[in-house]
């Protein structure tokens, strides 16, 4: 059996596994407050079809209520425990879908597939000020392959133990400004993060997509390379890993014996 992964920009992935669609957390804008799209084009009508989406914390470009009120009326939805009350946007969508509010060491059954909720290091606010917060999360969804999504994260004591094995790494290499706070990777520490889990495959995500409207000259590296460089680290760190550096939209098949690449999904 095989697993796809598609890579629509920023932390927004769709994993296909044992004929279910996971949808990671959805961001369908052209622009979000001082942020613009500025590489791919936004994702189609079709990014948005999901049988489980997974919602990894309450920062805007990873809890959008915008992009969630896209998805299919009944859309299971995991978000951390506390999300309703500390975003009351989620009025908007709570009695369209079904919204389940989850912590770090929880499993959760869906059809074929066993998702697993793991911790992450990063900041759990809301907002950077006032006290609107849930912890930061991480998933391990199960099926044909073991994928592990890891949000938002900066490395932690015990992140290898805390997320166990897994097949493939959906491992946030940069960000959406020119310099990256505590609580991320930057593709140094992803090759770090890599060599620790010593999964079969890895994509490289949240980074190259969304970038502060004015600050186009400023340190632009940090926009442009995260990608490269962490293909280049991780053959160094991680020499066994299949890491797959995905264009927006397009999308990497994983089977039993290696990976194949193919052009743009729909």
């Amino acid at each position: 059996m095989t697993v796809e992964i598609t890579w629509w920009g920023h932390a927004t992935v769709t994993v296909r596994d044992s004929g279910t669609r996971v949808l990671t957390d959805p961001l369908f804008a052209r622009r979000l407050a001082h942020l613009r799209r500025r590489r791919g084009p936004v994702p189609p009508p079709a990014a948005a079809a999901a049988d489980l989406v997974l919602v990894s914390h309450l920062h805007a470009d990873h809890l959008h209520v915008g992009s969630l009120a896209r998805l299919a009326p009944g859309t299971p939805v995991l978000l951390p425990r506390g999300a309703q009350a500390a975003v009351p946007g989620l009025r908007r969508v709570r009695d369209r879908l079904r919204l389940t509010e989850v912590e770090a060491g929880e499993s959760l059954d869906f059809g074929p597939l066993t998702v697993r909720v793991v911790p992450a290091a990063h900041d759990g606010r809301r907002l950077p000020y006032g006290p609107q917060r849930a912890p930061a999360l991480g998933y391990v969804v199960e099926g044909a392959a073991r994928t592990y999504f890891a949000g938002d994260t900066g490395v932690f004591d015990g992140m290898a133990e805390a997320v166990g094995e897994c097949d493939i790494a959906l491992l946030p290499v940069g960000g959406w400004g020119p310099f990256l706070g505590h609580g991320h990777l930057d593709a140094a520490r992803a090759a770090q993060v890599l060599a620790r889990l010593a999964p079969r495959a890895a994509v490289p995500v949240h980074y190259g997509t969304f970038w502060p409207i004015g600050m186009d000259a400023v340190r632009p590296h940090e926009f442009h390379t995260p990608g490269e460089e962490f293909v280049r680290l991780a053959a160094h760190a991680a020499p066994r890993v299949a890491v797959h550096r995905l264009d927006h939209g397009q999308s990497v098949t994983v089977a039993d014996t290696g990976a194949a690449e193919r052009g743009t999904a729909g």
